[in-house]
Formats: structure tokens, sequence, C-alpha cells
């Protein structure tokens, strides 16, 4: 909801199986956001923003922050980290002035 009401989109993105995805989603208890599969060509999309990882076949957890014009305009790394959800917001404060 922070999100909406900053005008913002959250997309999940996984090399898994859109079934996968849905499966993992529904573990959880459901997730509020659209989650992509980038599961063929396998890592795709990951390879082409750098983050996948080739040593585990795995896209590496990352925060872009992408701007209306599909520039990317900010990203961050967590590895064994789950985003900061306050700090993306601030982040994406800033950027939008």
């Amino acid at each position: 909801k922070k999100f909406e009401e900053a005008n913002a989109q959250v997309l999940g993105l996984s090399v898994d199986s859109m079934f996968a995805a849905r499966t993992w989603a529904s573990a959880l208890g459901g997730i509020n956001h659209p989650l992509l599969a980038d599961f063929w060509p396998h890592g795709g999309v990951a390879q082409a923003f750098g983050i996948f990882n080739d040593a585990v076949g795995i896209a590496n957890r990352t925060v872009f922050i992408i701007d209306p014009e599909g520039i990317v305009r900010h990203s961050e790394l967590h590895q064994g980290t789950l985003p900061d959800v306050d700090a993306v917001l601030a982040k994406l404060a800033e950027l939008q002035g």
C-alpha cells in the first residue's frame, strides 16, 4: 500500500516457473504484488539486468527503482538479507524529488 501511495509498482521476479512462484506465494499466505517468471530462457531477464548468479542458477535478490521511461535509477543487492521497505521508500521519494 505504501508503494501505491508513492505512485510506484512493486514486482517480484524469479527464475522459477509461474507454477513454482504461485506455490511459493501461496505457502506464504499470498503475495500482494505480481510475481514474474523468468523461466525461459532460464534467467534471461536476470542476465540482462546483471543479477543472474551462474554458480547456482538463480537471480540474486536485488531492488531496482526504474523510472517511467524504463531507466534504472537505483539498485541495491541483498545477500542474506531482505530489503528495508522504509529505506526503499525513502530512496524512491528522493528520486521523485
